[in-house]
């Protein structure tokens, strides 16, 4: 069996997320052996900070690499995770998994073929609390887990107008399929990835578009409104076959208070999740000594729950086995149900997914 850190892993993508990701693969002590990218000056930048070779060819890189990390814009998921797989290399893909539902169906398509397997980028699955949530499911402390709040909204959020988050035909959309994924993903998790057969959800876009829209940070540079043509914010109500639901509010931009808050409703049990300060909260009733109701708050370590996915998938590449956590086949159904959001929102009925 090879040693996690002996795992020759390349990048495909080398900005935003991608630079991150290498960050964490040498601070860990990971072997980096390069990144690809087809423009030159983000080649440029990856070899001089991280030194190692940058290529312009996916092929010269995917023949120095056991296992590749594809962190491109979205559109270009399948293009680079496909010919990975079938170069037969382990993949990291990050999410969502591709900017349509059927880009994604031939991603998954790919993946059920290959020789190697492909894990998809959900990071917040790894976060401490979410880790001692699923410990407690897992117990039986919650009983039967039945509906689950899932907010990912920022006040003012919006990534830097102009940029490929911004324009449809790169990202596939904005808010629902940028944060939106990992609120779905989450909130299908804690219900053990059910199977989802109704969404009814409403996409709104009220302020990208906006010569006035007023902000105090932007994750990038503004260039304006012009070519801003994704939602802003979405609403949903999410059913699986069980009879158990989703409530989804999601925003890059609105007039409320930012809101991070997962809330876990079981039969025996409940939690609230804040995964902006990692805060978990487990809220309890009994009759024992006399009806009482009780909150307990958990304190977990801080952890890079970006670090501890790494980890998992180069284990996973040592070891020659696919990790059960974060398949392709998950990540495809949270693209149903962000594609079945957007035609609900069209047509203004629910979708049926059964």
């Amino acid at each position: 069996m090879t040693d996690a850190d002996d795992v020759a892993v390349g990048i495909v993508g080398l900005g935003g997320i991608g630079h991150h990701h290498a960050t964490r693969l040498q601070e860990r002590g990971a072997n980096l052996v390069g990144g690809m990218d087809i423009d030159v000056d983000a080649r440029e930048r990856f070899h001089e900070e991280f030194g190692v070779h940058a290529y312009e060819s996916e092929g010269d890189l995917y023949e120095a690499c056991d296992a590749v990390l594809v962190t491109t814009p979205n559109r270009f998921h399948e293009e680079y995770a496909v010919s990975a797989l079938e170069a037969g290399l382990d993949v990291l893909l990050e999410k969502p998994l591709a900017h349509t539902l059927e880009s994604a169906e031939r991603i998954a398509g790919a993946a059920r073929e290959a020789d190697g397997f492909c894990m998809v980028g959900f990071n917040n699955r790894f976060a401490d609390p979410v880790q001692v949530i699923k410990h407690y499911q897992n117990e039986g402390r919650f009983g039967e887990t039945t509906h689950v709040e899932a907010n990912y909204v920022r006040r003012r959020g919006v990534p830097g107008r102009g940029s490929w988050f911004t324009s449809k035909g790169v990202s596939g959309g904005g808010a629902l399929i940028d944060i939106g994924v990992h609120a779905i993903d989450l909130a299908l998790y804690f219900l053990d990835h059910p199977e989802v057969v109704e969404v009814s959800g409403e996409t709104r876009s009220e302020f990208g578009g906006r010569d006035d829209y007023a902000y105090v940070h932007m994750w990038g540079d503004d260039a304006g409104p012009e070519g801003f043509d994704v939602d802003d914010s979405a609403s949903a109500f999410i059913r699986d076959a069980d009879g158990n639901t989703v409530s989804l509010e999601v925003a890059w931009a609105t007039n409320r208070p930012t809101n991070d808050e997962f809330v876990i409703r079981g039969t025996e049990a409940g939690a609230t999740f804040d995964r902006g300060e990692d805060e978990l909260t487990i809220h309890e009733a009994a009759v024992d000594g006399g009806h009482h109701l009780s909150d307990a708050e958990i304190e977990t370590r801080e952890t890079d729950s970006h670090a501890a996915e790494q980890g998992v998938f180069l284990e996973a590449v040592a070891a020659g086995e696919a990790p059960s956590i974060n398949t392709v086949e998950e990540a495809l159904t949270v693209q149903r149900v962000i594609d079945a959001i957007y035609r609900s929102s069209e047509t203004g009925t629910a979708v049926r997914l059964d």
